[in-house]
């Protein structure tokens, strides 16, 4: 990968957005790279200069499922590496994404370590469909509680669901709260953890197994 190649990420949940393009800053490689809330703002970034070399880009967005996007990314792009994520634990997301001719797809609650190999493979050229929804690897957790963790009850609901990568939308519509509620919620909960975005958090618990009790 050359020094200069940055990365665009697209997802209309800016603690996404701006955890994935740190890490790919910090853990792989890339020289900058740029999120995105918009389908519109990102067709504007492929129009530059120098574009990204790398997409990542969330399977739902604010229209619905992207893969009319993913597909005319590929044709009016075709040297643009494209890696679809999705919090969405249905295997036909996957199954869906690999027919636009994109390069690769992985779920939301995969590992940080995965991530980055996902991202090397598609980098490197190749394909990285491997890690589908449905079929991830069973292993022990330690378990850990709510009250350990210094939260309330309510964070720890919240916080059981951002670490299965729900956005804020839809854990404001199951805990039936107010959308800024759980953006309170959620802030109170990264400072709690002392993390500064949805990834740090899910790295900080790798290996835990939260329960509310």
């Amino acid at each position: 990968m050359k020094d200069s190649a940055w990365a665009a990420v697209v997802d209309d949940h800016p603690l996404v957005a701006h955890g994935i393009a740190d890490f790919l800053v910090t853990h792989c490689g890339f020289c900058g790279a740029q999120p995105v809330s918009s389908v519109a703002e990102f067709w504007s970034l492929l129009e530059s200069d120098q574009p990204p070399a790398l997409a990542v880009v969330d399977f739902w967005l604010p229209d619905g499922a992207s893969l009319s996007l993913l597909a005319e990314l590929k044709q009016r792009h075709p040297t643009l590496r494209v890696l679809a994520i999705s919090a969405d634990d249905d295997r036909a997301v996957a199954e869906k994404v690999a027919t636009t001719g994109i390069d690769g797809f992985i779920h939301k609650q995969a590992a940080p370590s995965v991530f980055a190999n996902a991202v090397a493979v598609v980098m490197a050229g190749g394909a990285w469909f491997r890690a589908q929804p449905g079929a991830l690897m069973v292993t022990r957790e330690l378990p850990v509680t709510v009250t350990e963790l210094g939260l309330t009850p309510r964070q720890g609901q919240v916080l059981a669901m951002m670490l299965k990568g729900l956005p804020n939308k839809r854990i404001a519509l199951n805990l039936s709260l107010s959308e800024h509620t759980v953006k309170e919620h959620v802030t109170r909960i990264l400072e709690r953890l002392g993390a500064r975005n949805r990834i740090e958090v899910i790295t900080k618990l790798r290996g835990r197994s939260l329960e509310n009790s």
